[in-house]
Formats: structure tokens, C-alpha cells, sequence
């Protein structure tokens, strides 16, 4: 499935009447890790800045033990302090990476921008090392301004 078919799906994740914004997001998570094959997990992480901490929410892929990330501790700690994008195309090569499975080979964090403050981001774990394109980057930003919308 292409990006733009998946844009079609997550607005009409996104269009549905009556649901809470927590299914909406755990929909998006499950069609985004069912449609792309490198997409091995994908969960959302919001932002507590009174405690400085990231908080699982919805997520589709194995349970992690990582429910509460410190800012700047592995890489999504590290997205909540910078608000930037982190590609990482091999774990391996990351000092301040948290494992969360042996499997895992890179990751991509995207940050979520309400009102201009960083809210939370969206994590994808690849089993594959080097998967992650400038085309994933431009179409998780994308879901993202969606999400912040619903927020």
C-alpha cells in the first residue's frame, strides 16, 4: 500500500463518528503497522512537561516495558527536548538508545506539534536495518498534523 492510499485510510480512521481520540490513534497504529512492511511496531508517546516524561498511549506491536521515557533518555527522550525528527538507521550505533526488543534494528520518532508546543510523538520500530526514507519522514509529519487536530 502506497503512502496516499494510507493517507485515505487514516482520514477515514480519522472521519469516524462516536469514537474516542484513543481507538482513532490505536486504528491508525494497527493500519500503519499492518500496511508497511517494515513497520514492526508503532505507538504514540505523549508529553507530561510538568514531570518531564513521555507516556505511552495506543500502539499497535509487542508490549513494551517502556511506558514512561524520561526527556532525553533514548531517542524519544531525546525528540521531546530537541522537536526534531530522528531517523536512526541502526540502533547499534546509538549511545543513548533504549532496547526495546533484540529484534529491533532502527527506529524513527516523529514529533506532534500542537499550538506549536511538542505534545508527544509518534515511534516506529524496524526489525530492518536502513529503512526509513525521506518519504517516511513527509508522510508521519503528515499523520501527525492529523492527530494534533484531533487532540
Amino acid at each position: 500500500m502506497t503512502f496516499d492510499d494510507l493517507k485515505i485510510q487514516v482520514t477515514n480512521i480519522l472521519n469516524q463518528n462516536g469514537v474516542t481520540p484513543d481507538k482513532m490513534m490505536t486504528e491508525i497504529c494497527e493500519a500503519l503497522r499492518t500496511n508497511v512492511s517494515y513497520y514492526d511496531w508503532v505507538g504514540f508517546y505523549m508529553a507530561n512537561h510538568d514531570s518531564k516524561t513521555l507516556h505511552l498511549g495506543p500502539f499497535a506491536g509487542t508490549p513494551t516495558d517502556h511506558t514512561v521515557i524520561p526527556f532525553g533518555k533514548g531517542i524519544c527522550g531525546q525528540v521531546a527536548e530537541s522537536n526534531s525528527n530522528f531517523v536512526v538507521p541502526d540502533v547499534k550505533g546509538q549511545d543513548n538508545y533504549i532496547a526495546c526488543s533484540i529484534a529491533v534494528k532502527s527506529e524513527i520518532v516523529i514529533p506532534i506539534f500542537k499550538d506549536g508546543k511538542n505534545i508527544g510523538q509518534i515511534d516506529i520500530d524496524s526489525n530492518k536495518v536502513d529503512p526509513f526514507t525521506k518519504e517516511d519522514e513527509d508522510f508521519l509529519e503528515w499523520v501527525n498534523t492529523q492527530i494534533a487536530e484531533l487532540l
